[in-house]
């Protein structure tokens, strides 16, 4: 994880300081403990190990991960918190009170949200990468997977939080991400290639 986050970081030292300066310092083991019990779960140690480095950035003034926001342990909560407030509150359920489901990939379990899917990053708008602890059968515990405020899809970006931050620093790497002042962070070079001004990004 050390080696995977050293080569996130260089590229942000090299590309976008103004980002890494957002990162905080890393998260204590007591603090770790105390998100997993009232979370009810427990982390993956790669998870774990990521958060001592660095735990999250501390605003969103610029986007960390594509366009979102890197979370927190305590903005982690925060945004769980509200996901389980609509929960409880039979917001997802249809009228005979039933989970109303979703459009889940092979792997995911077909529920609008689970508590067990722990929110890693925000987009602005009510949207996150999170880590499933409750896979379906098919599924791989502690899986990326998207979840949309708005949008019944459900997909597996990654088998793992690890292959997850790899393939995140490989596209640092290759120029699939770029940073953009416009954008207000890093974000996806295809979502801008068709600008006619370019010449606020780096790579």
């Amino acid at each position: 994880m050390e080696k995977i986050w050293a080569q996130i970081e260089n590229w942000f030292r090299a590309n976008a300081p103004q980002v890494l300066e957002s990162l905080q310092i890393g998260a204590s083991d007591t603090e770790i403990a105390e998100l997993e019990e009232f979370l009810a779960i427990q982390l993956p140690e790669d998870v774990k190990a990521l958060y001592r480095i660095h735990n999250g950035q501390s605003d969103y003034t610029y986007s960390f991960f594509d366009g979102r926001e890197f979370l927190s342990l305590h903005r982690i909560k925060d945004e769980w918190q509200i996901w389980k407030e609509l929960l409880d509150n039979g917001t997802f359920q249809d009228s005979n009170g039933q989970d109303q489901g979703c459009d889940p990939d092979l792997g995911i379990r077909n529920l609008w949200w689970s508590d067990k899917w722990i929110p890693l990053t925000y987009d602005g708008c009510g949207n996150h990468d999170c880590l499933d602890l409750a896979p379906d059968a098919s599924g791989t515990l502690g899986q990326i997977i998207t979840m949309w405020h708005d949008d019944s899809e459900r997909k597996i970006v990654a088998p793992s939080f690890r292959a997850w931050l790899q393939n995140y620093a490989e596209g640092l790497a290759s120029g699939k991400f770029i940073f953009s002042e416009e954008y207000g962070g890093v974000i996806e070079a295809a979502t801008i290639q068709s600008s006619p001004n370019t010449s606020h990004l780096a790579q």
